[in-house]
């Protein structure tokens, strides 16, 4: 294939996707597949990721290869270094560099960051997407919110992260409707905006309440007949409100971005707004490849 003159790739703990993108940052190719950290072993690396763009590489000359995500983890490709908060989100020391077997590419990793004081917390793969943020909004300052399996709250002055949280939200959201006893009361889909808010406000108000609110779950769909859809939209309500009370610190009386189009972000926005929060939200997919971008400039000065 042509036109392609680097790689970016974001590699996470269930799936990796990639894009080629040409010398003027136009993306010529992408593909993805579920391929992710946890299913590979070390050497299961470099022949995943020629599945997915073996044949966008040419003979005769290596081409850079840009990744972020869980590759560089203790269970990845090569383990790379945290970087120290606070810090710029991307920078060229520090990345790393697994030797591939074939010729043809150049792998450079980004490192992921890590913070000691107040709380020790880590990230990778999400410093990608903010510094893609900042690429696009370099006098940005405030608050941003990534949802996910294990939401992450940023603060951002200057350029540079300088305080970051994580709650496990979306890790617990599934461990209990899979594996308590939840989980006879949330088969099926759908969602109810309204039990969503009210639970979010119960939370807000007394979040020392959510493990006795979890269980008045399963109680009343056996003596009320809770539906399904009803009772996914509380435990999804009180999950997120515990969380919120407990990172009001970090978004009261800042702007939020929030990153990513799911129904979880659109969760979490619905939610701060509500409460009075200023929320606007990013594409994660744009913001990823132009932290990519950021960060393949940076190493290949």
């Amino acid at each position: 294939m042509t036109g392609i003159d680097w790689v970016g790739v974001d590699w996470g703990t269930s799936n990796v996707r990639a894009w080629g993108l040409a010398s003027d940052g136009r993306v010529s190719a992408e593909a993805a597949s579920d391929k992710g950290m946890s299913k590979l072993d070390r050497a299961g690396f470099e022949p995943a990721l020629l599945d997915l763009i073996g044949d966008w590489l040419p003979h005769g000359r290596q081409t850079p290869v840009v990744a972020c995500g869980m590759v560089g983890a203790r269970q990845g490709w090569l383990e790379v270094p945290y970087r120290d908060t606070p810090c710029s989100p991307v920078a060229a020391d520090g990345a790393g560099h697994p030797k591939a077997r074939d010729p043809r590419l150049l792998v450079s990793i980004v490192p992921g960051l890590r913070q000691i004081d107040p709380t020790p917390d880590v990230m990778r793969g999400e410093e990608t997407q903010i510094a893609g943020l900042l690429s696009q909004d370099p006098g940005f300052e405030g608050v941003v919110c990534l949802p996910g399996t294990h939401t992450k709250w940023v603060r951002i002055a200057a350029g540079e992260i300088i305080f970051f949280q994580t709650f496990m939200t979306g890790e617990l959201f599934d461990l209990i409707g899979t594996h308590s006893v939840l989980r006879h009361s949330l088969d099926g889909t759908g969602r109810e905006d309204g039990e969503f808010m009210n639970s979010v406000e119960a939370m807000m108000a007394a979040p020392e309440t959510l493990a006795a609110r979890l269980f008045s779950i399963r109680a009343e769909a056996l003596v009320s007949g809770l539906a399904p859809a009803a009772a996914r939209s509380r435990l999804s309500g009180l999950l997120i409100g515990a969380e919120l009370a407990a990172a009001r610190a970090h978004w009261r009386g800042r702007e939020v971005v929030i990153v990513g189009a799911s129904q979880q972000a659109e969760l979490y926005a619905k939610a701060l707004s509500s409460l009075g929060a200023k929320v606007r939200s990013v594409d994660a997919t744009k913001v990823t490849l132009a932290g990519l971008k950021s960060a393949h400039e940076q190493i290949s000065r």
